[in-house]
């Protein structure tokens, strides 16, 4: 049986152990350890889930000494990476941020695979952002946008979707085309109002400083001093990505997210985000950053979503190359 004793701050103890000590009860779990709040924090159990169970603790109150809110994706992910003994490896993300929100709220890459993102995005013309849903792939990208807007390192900021249906037609929205293809767009002006606010946001839009936009509108122009970021890539066709890639001018970055998982193209069709990672993957001075569900920083139950589509889409595949095995 191992012990270990830490000295901590009483008033952080209600961040880092959560409500109704959420946190730290997830953290004996993992680990099989006994946490006590007596003269301190006191954890026991074997040597190595007392050592593992300690990495977390201290990482958790380190984040809470400077001011951040400890959240329940912030402890999986602090767990998760105490599993591969590499929770030391997240100091590098603590001075990592990237801006802050209308209401203060610092912006910084919260996994180690968003931190390599955010690098890319930083040291590359163009960045490919893959992963699955609630990686954060639009919203750092969208925080690059506007950090690098305003340090006048780019003039205007160009936001762009294709407007694909999942299910449901355009033409029975009501409204004239902006309308139809608003509802589209309207993630991006979501992580705009949130990080810019929404009169700075309508003023820098009036001003054309910043535009939303089908990436059918994208066709015939030539994008200089701009940062460019085109999301649901998955649902471009080949044709629609080479257009947008060939739009860039000098002194653009483009940001490309997508997830190959989630396309709603018509069936058959291929997608031009699988085309654009064989063809441009050994190009200099272009990216591709692919994220997990290890990266997913939504809602704990986001993360358990993806693993488990993620696991039922490998048996599928497994299951038809056998079938198409067995026929030959």
């Amino acid at each position: 049986m191992a012990l270990f004793h830490m000295d901590v701050p009483s008033n952080h103890i209600l961040n880092v152990f959560g409500y109704n000590d959420l946190y730290v009860k997830k953290i004996e779990r993992s680990f099989g350890v006994t946490v006590v709040n007596r003269d301190g924090v006191n954890i026991s159990g074997d040597e190595a889930g007392v050592r593992r169970a300690s990495a977390v603790l201290n990482r958790l109150f380190e984040q809470s000494l400077k001011g951040n809110e400890i959240e329940e994706s912030g402890v999986d992910y602090a767990i998760a990476m105490s599993m591969e003994e590499q929770v030391k490896n997240l100091d590098c993300m603590d001075d990592a941020i990237i801006c802050h929100t209308i209401g203060g709220k610092p912006i910084k890459p919260k996994t180690l695979g968003q931190k390599e993102y955010v690098d890319a995005i930083k040291n590359n013309m163009i960045t490919f952002g893959l992963g699955p849903a609630g990686t954060g792939k639009t919203y750092l990208a969208m925080a690059m946008a506007i950090t690098a807007f305003r340090n006048d390192e780019v003039s205007r900021i160009i936001l762009t979707r294709p407007a694909i249906e999942a299910g449901e037609k355009l033409g029975f929205l009501p409204g004239d085309l902006q309308s139809k293809v608003d509802p589209y767009l309207r993630p991006l002006y979501d992580a705009l109002y949130q990080i810019m606010g929404p009169e700075n946001f309508a003023k820098n839009m009036e001003k054309g400083l910043i535009e939303v936009a089908p990436l059918a509108y994208m066709r015939g122009r030539t994008l200089d001093n701009a940062y460019i970021i085109l999301d649901e890539a998955q649902n471009t066709t080949p044709a629609q990505m080479k257009m947008f890639l060939t739009r860039i001018g000098f002194g653009s970055k483009v940001i490309v997210t997508g997830d190959a998982s989630q396309k709603d193209l018509a069936a058959g069709t291929v997608s031009g985000l699988d085309v654009a990672t064989k063809v441009l993957s050994k190009i200099e001075d272009i990216a591709f950053c692919n994220l997990t569900s290890k990266d997913v920083v939504r809602h704990p139950l986001v993360q358990k979503i993806v693993n488990a589509y993620e696991k039922y889409e490998s048996r599928s595949k497994k299951s038809d190359d056998g079938r198409k095995q067995n026929r030959r």
